[in-house]
């Protein structure tokens, strides 16, 4: 478990992992409302080149990046209003190889959808900080620095 004290300690997590992202990757970001995925993402974005702050793809639902804009494409997606996983085909997201997919609540999709993504696990704590869990996968373990 990785604590983490606040929002900007959230956003520079996301910042050193976005120093270590590849293109094809999949990270999943889970927890509750508030828990700081949008921060976490905003981190990495911006660790990725963007300049400002990224919108919530919540009303979007994909929000896409492409260089020069950010160092790799990047697909910021936020599954929370997706009904049905059936519904994800329509978002076009699997034709996404050549980029970073950056997911916030993936279990919309399926338990399994994506079985080889780096799965992050944000927690509220009662003193209003956060905990993050991670499944690493193996194509995360020669790069995951924070065990």
């Amino acid at each position: 478990m990785i604590r983490l004290a606040d929002a900007a300690a959230t956003e520079a997590f996301g910042a050193r992992l976005g120093a270590l992202v590849r293109a094809g990757d999949v990270i999943a970001l889970s927890g509750p409302l508030g828990a700081g995925k949008t921060s976490l993402a905003r981190g990495l974005l911006a660790a990725l080149g963007l300049a400002g702050e990224a919108p919530s793809p919540s009303f979007a639902i994909v929000q896409p990046y492409d260089p020069p804009e950010v160092r790799l494409p990047v697909l910021h997606v936020d599954l929370y209003r997706l009904d049905d996983p059936e519904d994800l085909a329509e978002l076009g997201i699997d034709d996404s190889a050549d980029a970073l997919l950056l997911v916030e609540w993936p279990e919309r999709a399926g338990a399994d959808y994506w079985p080889d993504a780096l799965a992050l696990t944000l927690a509220i704590e009662p003193d209003g900080g956060r905990s993050l869990t991670a499944r690493v996968p193996a194509a995360w373990k020669e790069r995951w620095p924070f065990s």
